[in-house]
């Protein structure tokens, strides 16, 4: 995700849901007290990208829960998440003039979310951008590093760089379950050499299959061994984008077929049809599938003069834009994406409050209007989406 966007879910098995009624549950408008269903990760995921979190708290976010501060990743674990996904960057040296300095999205930085997430209790998916910067269907632009590299140089590159990561994370007890051969690859990753062109995949495959062999070499010797997830953006993508990855370039050895949903880019006209995508790329290429970004917008208004990417200004198949219609379409979304034999989704940014971070684009957020925290940092009805008793 992010900005230019064209703007994802595993096998459905017979759950075993625990079901823990707390005291202290959210209150729907002085209603009775709802008990909340706590789903394990690999049965179903409900996870979160909150790949900004240290950069915002870094701004001055804080996180609040019926208006008491508490770390963002205990009120996401008290509401239900049990992953939290974060991009990697290469080398982001382009942050540095807007962050005095400081790098995020590097190594360091996924070190500390990926420790704050296990601490939390909380499983882990690594998405590798394989980019400097932003990668999504419009850039996926190769590190300066890797620059005028041949062909078999990339493939060397993705490949050790991949088993490198890993291998780091290793030592500090922090292997992700899951992680992404790339983000967004609707048209290939490291552009020019992997750019899928005339429907011609065979390059960005052998790219993939470096990133899906560290991976497989590394589980080897590792406890964990993470999932492997491919990447495309919107459901309406995803049937040409999997039989191009598969049956084109060959590439089998892979777990999850992950899919961004996002009402503003997709070529989906109903909530209904979410559940049909899902069922027949689920049944045509044997993957699992998994919608690992969406978001939502609660309200239409801005918190800052940072331009929105959503604006809510326009609703989608009779949802309203309003906190609790937020709430409704991401109960509806996730009971789609069971019914059609998904298991999992991911929300994405859910933590991206306006603060003082800068980025090239803007100061603020241009997400704030799709967060799970209202403009004072509390949590919204949404949150609650990761908790609710679901029919399986």
């Amino acid at each position: 995700m992010k900005f230019s966007k064209n703007m994802f879910v595993l096998l459905v098995v017979p759950v075993l849901m625990l079901v823990i009624p707390f005291a202290s549950c959210q209150k729907d408008n002085g209603a009775a007290t709802v008990p909340k269903t706590f789903y394990s990760w690999n049965k179903f995921v409900m996870g979160a990208d909150i790949s900004f979190i240290n950069q915002l708290e870094a701004n001055g976010a804080v996180y609040k829960d019926s208006g008491i501060a508490k770390d963002p990743f205990i009120i996401l674990k008290q509401h239900g998440c049990n992953l939290i996904r974060v991009r990697l960057w290469n080398n982001p040296l382009w942050e540095i003039p807007y962050t005095n300095g400081a790098l995020y999205s590097n190594i360091n930085d996924v070190v500390k979310t990926i420790s704050r997430a296990k601490a939390a209790g909380m499983a882990v998916n690594l998405d590798l951008h394989y980019s400097d910067t932003w990668a999504d269907p419009s850039h996926q632009t190769i590190p300066a590093a890797w620059s005028n590299a041949t062909m078999a140089v990339l493939k060397d590159s993705v490949y050790n760089y991949t088993l490198s990561v890993l291998q780091y994370l290793q030592t500090k007890n922090l292997v992700p379950e899951m992680i992404q051969i790339g983000n967004e690859t609707n048209n290939g990753m490291l552009w020019d050499t992997g750019k899928v062109i005339n429907n011609n995949f065979t390059s960005f495959g052998q790219l993939l299959q470096s990133g899906i062999k560290a991976v497989r070499d590394f589980s080897k010797t590792s406890s964990i061994q993470p999932k492997i997830i491919l990447h495309v953006a919107q459901l309406n993508n995803a049937d040409w984008y999997a039989n191009g990855v598969i049956n084109l370039a060959g590439v089998t050895d892979f777990d999850v077929l992950g899919i961004s949903h996002y009402t503003l880019w997709t070529g989906l006209t109903s909530m209904s049809q979410v559940s049909t995508y899902i069922h027949n790329l689920k049944t045509k290429y044997n993957k699992d599938i998994m919608v690992v970004e969406t978001a939502y917008p609660f309200t239409s208004q801005a918190n800052d003069g940072y331009t929105n990417q959503i604006s809510g200004s326009t609703p989608y198949d009779g949802y309203g834009v309003t906190p609790q219609e937020q709430f409704r379409f991401m109960k509806d979304l996730t009971q789609q994406i069971i019914t059609g034999g998904g298991t999992g989704i991911m929300y994405w940014e859910p933590d991206w409050i306006t603060t003082t971070m800068k980025d090239n684009w803007g100061t603020g957020s241009s997400w704030e209007n799709c967060t799970l925290f209202d403009f004072s940092g509390n949590t919204l009805p949404a949150m609650d989406y990761m908790n609710q008793g679901y029919s399986f």
